[in-house]
């Protein structure tokens, strides 16, 4: 059963812990150190020894180290529908964070476990919208008399309880590739849109592909009384924006785009759609993480390209590709540390503990939520 969020308190870095917000640190048995040479060997023996018996993740943001032992490789939605169409795995490693392996364990068979190497590889963004805040927003909008009139919508990177509210008000998942269509369908349903928990994801979509203003769009604001907004700017509204974003892509500003044109000629600048809404106007191109590889894979040979998305991907794709000239968009480097929280040394604990039968930090999604979960999810996958 997943475990409900809730706030924790702030520690000084370096002074004390607390084992709920560090879940997955310690490890029963031994972890092996991260400077352990023989770390590779000893994954690719364990996977060995599995054989069929385990199916390896790897999400695109993941550490070179960790992605190489991936049989399939990724974004999340992908990888989930990877790990149910392998039913006769009964183990799937899931490299990458807490909503990913929530989404693998709602869409795979009862028999499989699905297993996150450390627990505490979570996600800023999904953490940002709780069970308990979005019931209290829906409160407020019941209050305003327009809650008839909205259907929810949530991206991929939310909880297994958000998806369930979602799919409980007849509402549906999305992913950065198919939110216009999510969001079509969702409004010949209804006349506004609750869209969680990425704001800029929504106002992106909403105002670039949709054609609608920035006046047609609110953020509610979980952290303050009915969200920051009056009645008449509910009623107002098209789009009700959670106030979420990613901490990596949220990063990304508009001077980044002026500086590495200034600096590389003839750059082209691509980037995802969970970027902030200035820096997605001032991009040549705008896509998801699979968007982001394909249009690399494609690019002329001799082109220059900054690329706004995590590190890790950028990385591999410049060195995938040294023909081309391709940089990360910020001269700051920022990996996603939470992603990153999935390494060697937790990785070979999981195999080497899979091996010997014993199922370590098993994702268990409670019955009633998988259930309403996968009704929204099947809904995207009903999308026209």
């Amino acid at each position: 059963m997943t475990t409900p969020v809730r706030d924790l308190p702030l520690l000084l870095l370096g002074r004390g812990a607390d084992p709920d917000s560090e879940r997955g640190v310690d490890c029963p048995g031994d972890l092996p150190p991260a400077s352990d040479p023989a770390l590779v060997e000893r994954a690719r023996a364990a996977k060995a020894a599995l054989g069929d018996r385990v199916f390896v993740l790897g999400h695109h943001y993941q550490r070179d180290e960790v992605i190489q032992f991936a049989d399939v490789t990724g974004d999340s939605f992908k990888l989930a529908r990877e790990a149910a169409a392998r039913p006769q795995a009964p183990y799937v490693v899931f490299c990458g964070v807490h909503f990913m392996a929530e989404s693998a364990d709602i869409l795979t068979a009862d028999h499989q476990r699905v297993v996150l190497p450390d627990l505490a590889a979570g996600c800023s963004m999904a953490d940002m919208a709780t069970f308990d805040q979005v019931e209290e927003c829906w409160e407020v909008l019941e209050d305003a008399g327009i809650a008839d009139e909205v259907v929810p919508v949530t991206y991929m990177n939310s909880s297994a309880d958000i998806k369930a509210f979602v799919g409980r008000r007849g509402g549906t998942v999305c992913t950065s590739s198919n939110a216009k269509r999510a969001l079509e369908w969702a409004f010949s349903k209804g006349s506004k849109v609750l869209f969680l928990p990425d704001q800029h994801l929504g106002r992106n979509t909403a105002v670039l592909q949709m054609g609608m203003s920035l006046d047609d769009c609110v953020v509610y604001d979980p952290h303050r009384p009915e969200g920051g907004l009056s009645p008449r700017q509910l009623r107002d509204a098209k789009m009700l924006l959670w106030r979420g974003h990613c901490s990596v892509h949220g990063r990304f500003t508009k001077e980044s785009v002026d500086e590495i044109r200034a600096r590389v000629p003839d750059v082209n600048v691509l980037v995802h759609p969970e970027c902030r809404h200035e820096v997605v106007v001032e991009a040549d191109l705008v896509g998801s993480t699979e968007y982001i590889i394909k249009t690399i894979e494609s690019a002329p040979s001799g082109s220059a390209w900054a690329v706004g998305t995590e590190l890790n991907l950028v990385r591999r794709l410049a060195n995938a590709h040294p023909d081309k000239n391709v940089m990360f968009l910020d001269r700051t480097v920022c990996f996603c540390s939470t992603m990153n929280r999935i390494d060697m040394p937790h990785l070979v604990w999981a195999l080497e503990s899979l091996a010997r039968d014993e199922v370590v930090n098993p994702i268990e999604v409670d019955p009633e939520t998988a259930h309403y979960a996968r009704v929204a999810l099947d809904q995207m996958l009903a999308l026209p």
